[in-house]
């Protein structure tokens, strides 16, 4: 039973090995099965892995610039910086860099404070720091918090010049990706300084030199160990860390950065100890891109841009413009008008001035002084204020007499007229009732002559030589254009007589000399092609006569020791004073008033003398020249067509001659002036009034006037006189 149990058990034991083998082989078939599905399964992943980083890296090479080869000359959006003639910054709008630092220029404790704080393998990257963002990780996740980033100074340079500053996973993987290209691009030195230049330090100050500025009043070669550790201890975080508006983390900041110096063996442990028992001591400075020269004129420089750039371009930033302004030259003119304002605007009641001066020959603005303080008031009286010029309107009609052949001897009566509804009158009512010269008329400044020779010359051949010379405010063909009624801007105005300055030819007033994009290339350059307003002997001749009212007329208190030429004026009631005068080289004009165009109390020789005191200032390195030759007086080549108005002729025919000589007598009725001087005026022939002698009985006897005679007496034996012609 033993042995067939046996026999049985062997056999049992043979069926189940059996049974096993026969089971083996599904096992093993589902096992490769398994594997095989593994595989499938994992190379699936991979290459779903692979589709999706190359999807990914597609979409963050279309989302990022084509090139950042440009990022050495970054500006940031709607940021324009203004410059004087001699490169001198006058003006900057938007947030851009004031100043900004050569790395060679630096000492090595500088850039290496940046590196040591910011990114301590600089150097040894190629944009991302893997080390680097891997301890900062696990500092953060240690401390709890952000406590320390990583991102090297080649991202940071991304972020600053093509990104936005939102925290999130997709802007920090196109920051790796620029930061890489940038690294391919420039090299160390260069992703430095740029940097330097342009990473923003607080309190408004955009790079390192402006934030040395701002915060210890020096440059940024200057700073000391602990004041350079101060500045880069700011950048995390700017508004929590400024001296100015936390002392305290600033200072544990500044402590932390020389700490981290002294480790990397910037600077020994000795130094780091000694600048971290110091404190912190500022001396706060306003932003130098906040300190404006010549506000009036780059307010108009502001204004004159859309004229010449789209607003893509000025929307691009970093537009450098290159103006005409001469800042010697400016500043003389805002000594002169705060002078004359000082001086003169109290007891002659005018509040503002202005004053403009120009390089006759290319019309580039010099100076340029809009008001009394631009900081009250922006209003530029330069440029948009529309003013009555009186009497300086009188050089456009004595211009178009001289182009229209008229000798400067030709005389008119300087009597009072009456022309419809309109009787001009002289200074203070005064008339000379004999035959003035246009020479003579034009140097004492007689509104009677003006008012004739434009009759006889013709309105609107005056209007056009006005045009041509450089008016281009809207005039009409009225009676009164010949006194200055219609109103015009001191630029154009002055821009005018510029143009006999330089002998007739007209050259446009302007600011600008070029304008330069973010890259330096040139975008736009002042290119105003010169015209020829007048033939050189009329422009000669009218300079001539402009000369003899500096040297006898009106315009005496002008005289500056050299030739020059201009004229005064004054409107209605004193509203407006003016002087426009020039010398071949420099054409300035001056004007005084009231802004709400009360009447002054004023004389226009204030702005002479403010144009002589301006003047001297300035013309001491230019060369004196003369003026042209003055051509002969007649024989002349007529170069416009005379249209004179056609009207009655009454005004101008003379009181008709008594018909007997009258004789004075002591016992004739006293004489009556027909009006007072403050009347309305009389549009009519005036007729002798019934005390005349025309009207004395005959049988009347007379005897020689009394020497001590009255006023009204004295107007009586000027009215006899003008009777008999004498």
């Amino acid at each position: 039973m033993k042995s067939i149990h046996n026999k049985n058990s062997s056999l049992d034991l043979l069926t189940k090995i059996e049974e096993r083998e026969q089971k083996r082989p599904k096992t093993r078939k589902w096992l490769w099965r398994g594997l095989g599905l593994g595989l499938l399964v994992g190379i699936g992943s991979g290459v779903s892995a692979v589709i999706f980083y190359f999807e990914l890296e597609q979409k963050i090479v279309a989302t990022t610039p084509e090139s950042v080869s440009d990022v050495a000359s970054y500006a940031r959006p709607n940021s324009i910086t203004v410059k004087a003639i001699d490169g001198t910054i006058i003006k900057q709008i938007g947030e851009v860099s004031y100043d900004k630092v050569k790395l060679d220029e630096l000492p090595d404790i500088v850039h290496q404070a940046f590196v040591a704080s910011e990114d301590k393998r600089f150097y040894q990257h190629q944009g991302v720091d893997l080390k680097g963002i891997a301890r900062a990780a696990w500092v953060n996740l240690r401390a709890g918090e952000v406590v320390e980033g990583g991102s090297t100074i080649t991202q940071q340079l991304a972020r600053i010049a093509y990104l936005s500053q939102a925290k999130t996973f997709w802007r920090k993987l196109q920051e790796v990706e620029i930061a890489r290209r940038i690294e391919q691009n420039l090299d160390k030195k260069e992703i430095l300084e740029t940097y330097l230049n342009l990473v923003y330090l607080g309190a408004g100050s955009y790079g390192l030199e402006d934030a040395a500025w701002v915060y210890f009043g020096k440059s940024a070669k200057a700073l000391t160990v602990a004041e350079v550790a101060t500045l880069v201890g700011i950048i995390p975080a700017p508004s929590v860390y400024s001296p100015f508006n936390n002392p305290e983390l600033a200072l544990r900041q500044r402590n932390a950065v020389l700490n981290r110096m002294a480790q990397d063996g910037y600077i020994t442990l000795e130094v780091a100890q000694a600048a971290i028992a110091s404190p912190i001591v500022t001396n706060r400075k306003q932003l130098k891109r906040l300190q404006v020269k010549a506000p009036y004129f780059t307010n108009y420089i502001e204004q004159e841009l859309p004229k010449y750039l789209s607003q893509e371009q000025l929307q691009g930033g970093g537009i450098v413009v290159e103006t005409t302004i001469d800042l010697q030259w400016q500043k003389a003119a805002e000594k002169t008008v705060k002078y004359g304002l000082d001086t003169y605007s109290k007891w002659q009641k005018f509040q503002q001035g202005a004053l403009v001066s120009l390089d006759s020959r290319t019309g580039a603005i010099k100076a340029m002084v809009g008001g009394r303080d631009f900081g009250d008031n922006q209003y530029n009286r330069v440029t948009q204020a529309q003013r009555q010029p009186g009497s300086t309107f009188k050089t456009f009609v004595y211009t178009a007499a001289m182009a229209a052949g008229f000798s400067p001897n030709k005389t008119y009566p300087d009597r009072q007229l009456s022309i419809e509804d309109y009787e001009p009158r002289n200074y203070k009512e005064k008339y000379r009732k004999t035959n003035v010269s246009l020479y003579n008329a034009l140097a004492i400044s007689i509104n009677t002559v003006a008012l004739q020779t434009s009759l006889d010359v013709g309105l609107n051949p005056i209007i056009k030589i006005a045009q041509n010379m450089g008016i281009d405010s809207e005039m009409q063909p009225t009676y009164s254009l010949a006194l200055g009624s219609w109103e015009v801007n001191l630029l154009e105005l002055t821009n005018a007589y510029g143009t006999l300055a330089n002998q007739g030819v007209y050259q446009k007033a302007h600011g600008i000399t070029q304008i330069r994009d973010r890259h330096g290339e040139i975008i736009y350059r002042a290119d105003f092609p010169s015209a020829k307003a007048l033939d050189t002997d009329t422009a000669a001749m009218m300079t001539w006569m402009l000369q003899g009212v500096v040297r006898s007329g009106t315009g005496r208190p002008a005289q500056i020791g050299r030739p020059s030429a201009g004229k005064t004026g004054t409107s209605d009631e004193a509203r407006d004073l003016w002087y426009i005068g020039y010398i071949p080289q420099v054409t300035t004009g001056i004007w005084l008033g009231n802004d709400d165009n009360t009447p002054t109390e004023g004389f226009s020789t204030v702005a002479a003398e403010m144009w002589r005191k301006f003047m001297l200032q300035v013309v001491q390195d230019i060369p004196v020249e003369g003026f042209p030759s003055r051509p002969p007086l007649t024989g002349r080549k007529v170069m416009i067509s005379a249209e004179p108005v056609d009207i009655e002729p009454e005004y101008l025919t003379p009181k008709p001659r008594p018909r007997y000589r009258p004789r004075y007598t002591r016992n004739r009725p006293k004489y009556t002036p027909r009006r007072s001087p403050t009347a309305t005026p009389v549009r009519s022939q005036p007729v002798a009034p019934a005390s005349s002698p025309a009207a004395i009985p005959n049988n009347t006897k007379f005897s020689k006037p009394d020497k001590t005679a009255t006023p009204s007496q004295t107007v009586e034996r000027d009215w006899v006189r003008e009777r008999l012609g004498r």
